[in-house]
């Protein structure tokens, strides 16, 4: 084997050690920013939303706009029929116990995240507590078709048997 050919060799295991190198640090910022790393470190809360509409595993969880969590887990509890959305938060952020969750749009047709309002209260929420102040996702088509065929609920107006249909005409 001649000279030339061993520092081919060499210089292709170089550039593969580097190219792996790099895909390990792609790795390991994904899951440092994405909650798969265990050093992430964070807490579970909950909370029952009687629709949550799109909302799935991986969505944001944010306090006034800023992300501070992710939804784990969606399930349906089947002794109240209510959605139940687990959620972690970011260990470094405390919430008051009295907080408000609230399922929000990204857009007119984007996802779904949850919007966490800060309460007053001066006890913080503890790992596994439950949110009970809640707001649902509201579904924008049936608020479209509402406003377009409005339901008002009232039966038309009969005229008295034997009255005039059209009176002063």
């Amino acid at each position: 084997m001649s000279a030339s050919a061993s520092r081919d060799q060499w210089a292709e295991t170089a550039v593969g050690a580097v190219v792996l190198a790099a895909a390990a640090g792609f790795l390991i910022y994904a899951l440092g920013h994405t909650g798969g790393g265990s050093g992430g470190g964070g807490y579970q809360i909950s909370a029952r939303f009687g629709e949550v509409g799109a909302l799935a595993p991986g969505a944001d969880v944010r306090v006034a706009g800023v992300k501070v969590g992710s939804v784990a887990r969606v399930e349906l509890d089947p002794k109240t029929y209510l959605a139940r959305a687990t959620m972690t938060l970011d260990r470094e952020v405390k919430l008051p116990a009295d907080s408000v969750a609230k399922i929000t749009s990204d857009g007119l047709l984007g996802g779904q995240h949850v919007a966490i309002a800060p309460g007053g209260a001066t006890e913080d929420l503890k790992p596994g507590a439950e949110l009970t102040n809640t707001q649902g996702a509201v579904d924008l088509f049936s608020l479209i078709g509402g406003m377009l065929r409005p339901n008002t609920g009232a039966a038309p107006a009969t005229p008295a048997p034997g009255a005039d249909p059209y009176p002063g005409g």
